[in-house]
């Protein structure tokens, strides 16, 4: 029997998708699945500032069922671990199989990780949040690594070595990216980021691409080898290991092409947004992802009763970015401009605080 809607993940454009459809009061076909790996979704945007311990747990995650319960969805836990593109069978880790009419996909992404690896240290992905969160819990319970090393570059990679340093003083913290710091930010972002890991005692390497990890040590063919006992994945962006075997047109990486109906271009009953899609002109973020919510759930909508999808989603020019430095200032980036100040830190806290509340289900959208 097939489900006339199964959505593949809590990430951001499902949540603001969810959010529209109960303010509409829309409810989906009797039937219809969310399928998530977990019963919360974590908000990436205030994952460093619980890290660094201005936030608690609970305020940076959104419970699922009462989203699912306004909308008529069944909460599925389960991770996709197989797609039939053709045949729109899915198959979940467990080995249950699922079968749908209309499928939207927002499962984000994995971190890549360096092609060599002998196992011998533990090596964590910042994505999915919920791996990082367990073993952050145990480094905060006393057992935190002696070496601690970072991989990236990015503003992911930057904000992480700024909680961690403060959540975990014990740790020696390096950051290792393959390129220069910050590089699709201002220039003025990455002095002014240099100069706080200066400040902090965080190692800095800069073009430094490590390509193996032995014997508790990772190694690049342009730096000596640098020794740790454990490993974070800040390194961008990579396809689930389903996506290029799925059937679905991709593009090079293996993200999955969408048009700007955010529907596949070759399986158009199949949606995909955020993170494991690839749309012209729209970088892997969660401020984009958040910005094809609406135009998802309008699109879906339509499908599902029996009408072409209408909105179309034009990705903007440039967006805000707003980096915490676990401090009482947060990094502003927009264009050609960095500014670190407090209020960037206010700014960050109230978009933050106002998107977690608009998915409260006991709280009105501000």
């Amino acid at each position: 029997m097939s489900s006339p809607l199964i959505m593949v993940g809590a990430g951001h454009a499902h949540l603001i998708a969810l959010r529209g459809w109960i303010e509409q009061g829309y409810q989906v076909p009797p039937g219809s699945t969310l399928i998530s790996p977990e019963p919360h979704a974590w908000y990436s945007g205030m994952m460093p500032g619980m890290l660094a311990g201005r936030w608690q747990p609970e305020q940076c995650r959104i419970a699922l069922a009462p989203l699912c319960d306004a909308t008529g969805l069944t909460l599925h836990i389960g991770r996709l671990a197989h797609l039939d593109a053709d045949n729109r069978l899915l198959e979940l880790d467990s080995g249950e199989q699922l079968r749908s009419t209309v499928l939207s996909i927002n499962s984000g992404a994995m971190n890549p990780a360096p092609p060599d690896n002998d196992q011998s240290l533990a090596v964590i992905g910042a994505k999915p949040f919920a791996d990082l969160f367990r073993y952050w819990q145990t480094w905060q319970a006393g057992d935190s690594p002696e070496k601690l090393v970072i991989l990236g570059g990015g503003a992911a990679a930057v904000e992480l070595a700024l909680a961690l340093q403060r959540a975990l003083p014990r740790s020696q913290l390096t950051l290792l990216c393959a390129s220069r710091l910050l590089a699709g930010h201002p220039a003025g972002a990455a002095r002014t980021t240099r100069s706080l890991f200066a400040q902090r005692g965080i190692t800095l390497h800069e073009n430094t691409a490590v390509t193996a990890i032995e014997r508790g040590t990772l190694r690049s063919a342009d730096a000596p080898p640098v020794a740790a006992d454990a490993v974070i994945l800040a390194t961008g962006t990579a396809p689930a290991a389903w996506q290029p075997q799925s059937g679905l047109a991709t593009d090079k990486a293996g993200f999955i092409s969408i048009d700007a109906t955010l529907q596949s271009t070759s399986h158009p009953q199949i949606f995909a947004s955020g993170d494991c899609a690839a749309l012209a002109g729209c970088p892997h973020s969660g401020v984009y992802a958040v910005r094809q919510g609406p135009i998802l759930g309008a699109n879906l909508r339509a499908q599902l009763q029996g009408g072409p999808p209408q909105l179309r989603f034009e990705p903007q020019p440039r967006a805000l970015a707003l980096l915490a430095t676990a401090d009482r200032q947060a990094l502003a980036c927009y264009g050609p401009l960095a500014l670190r100040s407090r209020a960037a830190l206010w700014l960050k806290n109230r978009l933050d605080t106002d998107f977690m509340r608009s998915l409260q289900l006991d709280c009105p959208p501000a």
